[in-house]
């Protein structure tokens, strides 16, 4: 994962189960709340961007597949 945090011009690289996470050349380290809600700001941000994307490549793809809704070959990973 690769979530750049805008407000703390930093990117998140991972996270644990405990909600533990690891900034690009940092340790790992709980979030302070300020911190917590810069990511879930910044993920939610991704989150609609990414959703936009799929519905505009399957809108574009739809018509020359032929068949409604045949564009949506993209899985998310589990």
């Amino acid at each position: 994962m690769r979530l750049y945090v805008e407000p703390m011009d930093a990117v998140l690289v991972e996270f644990d189960e405990r909600g533990r996470v690891r900034f690009e050349n940092e340790d790992w380290a709980a979030p302070s709340l300020q911190e917590a809600r810069a990511i879930l700001y910044a993920a939610g941000a991704e989150v609609e961007a990414l959703r936009e994307l799929v519905e505009t490549l399957e809108t574009a793809l739809a018509p020359a597949s032929g068949a409604p809704g045949a564009a949506a070959v993209v899985k998310p990973r589990p």
